[in-house]
């Protein structure tokens, strides 16, 4: 195989790129080039239209698509180019070189922070991303125009991974970051579930795909969940319950000062979290996650405490 995987500096992308190039011609851009990546890592925006020419050039069959904005920048305008044009860029590079199959990293966000999901979201329900939320707007849109590719193109293969919060040994990102708080920050009357998927579960899925050829729209998960509560008692820290009137207050007021990137509405991310369900993923992907969610935290949690 001819692989190109965009993204490919990233923390998920170098150790897909690294484990593929042991079998197979592996190529990854990202924004900046990287001589001692262990693959060759070249520097290269996927909004640029030369991406066409390096899928022809090197008769890429196989495309994994992992960029994508992860926090929001603040201009809403730049972060739709990256994550949704850049994506459309992606695909017409993709059908110009013939390439056979194609990989797409989305989320669980892309199924919307709403009072109505069900208490397990699968594959079937509706993709509803927040418009007041860029990332899982975002995600939501991109997933249309996959969609709208896959019916005029049925000749490239789409893979779509729906992750959930990925977490490993290493991790270290804006969730992590508020489980490494003197207090985990709930909202009052609210369970707020988190569903982990291992970062090595998640190199495993990607490969398994690649290498197998399945197409199709998976939830990527870990078995079962954890709520704030739960994630306190396994860290041993207090879960500070606060009325969500209080914390929209705070936003709000954050928000007006410049002290915080995040409006009021946003605090659906906490509120509303969707719960993937991981049933398909296990029976027609072929592919069991080795850790639970569970797992796959205390996992994370062992791993802070012996660096400390």
């Amino acid at each position: 195989m001819n692989i190109l995987i965009t993204g490919a500096g990233g923390y998920i992308g170098r150790q897909v790129a690294r484990q593929l190039a042991e079998q197979h011609h592996v190529i990854g851009i990202d924004l900046r080039s990287d001589s001692d990546a262990g693959f060759d890592l070249r520097a290269m925006d996927i909004r640029n239209p030369a991406l066409r020419d390096l899928v022809i050039d090197q008769q890429i069959t196989h495309v994994i698509h992992l960029a994508a904005v992860l926090e929001f920048s603040g201009d809403r305008a730049r972060d739709y180019d990256i994550d949704v044009n850049g994506t459309r860029n992606v695909l017409d590079a993709c059908l110009a070189g013939g390439v056979q199959h194609l990989t797409v990293t989305s989320s669980g966000a892309a199924y919307g922070y709403y009072a109505d999901n069900p208490a397990w979201i699968s594959e079937t329900d509706p993709l509803r991303g927040n418009v007041e939320m860029p990332y899982a707007d975002h995600k939501r849109q991109v997933e249309e125009l996959l969609a709208e590719y896959r019916q005029a193109h049925p000749e490239l293969t789409q893979l779509v991974l729906r992750v959930g919060t990925v977490i490993g040994s290493g991790t270290r990102n804006l969730i992590t970051n508020l489980f490494e708080k003197k207090r985990l920050l709930a909202i009052r009357g609210y369970d707020s579930p988190f569903v982990f998927i291992w970062d090595q579960d998640l190199v495993g899925i990607i490969r398994h795909g690649v290498e197998t050829g399945h197409g199709g729209q998976f939830n990527v998960a870990g078995d079962g969940c954890l709520t704030m509560d739960e994630l306190g008692a396994l860290l041993g820290k207090p879960v500070l319950k606060l009325p969500l009137p209080l914390i929209k207050a705070g936003l709000i007021i954050g928000h007006r000062l410049g002290l915080s990137r995040y409006a009021p509405e946003q605090i659906k991310f906490i509120q509303f979290r969707p719960v993937l369900d991981n049933q398909r993923l296990k029976d027609a992907f072929g592919y069991v996650p080795a850790k639970s969610s569970r797992e796959a935290f205390l996992h994370w949690r062992d791993h802070q405490r012996a660096e400390r």
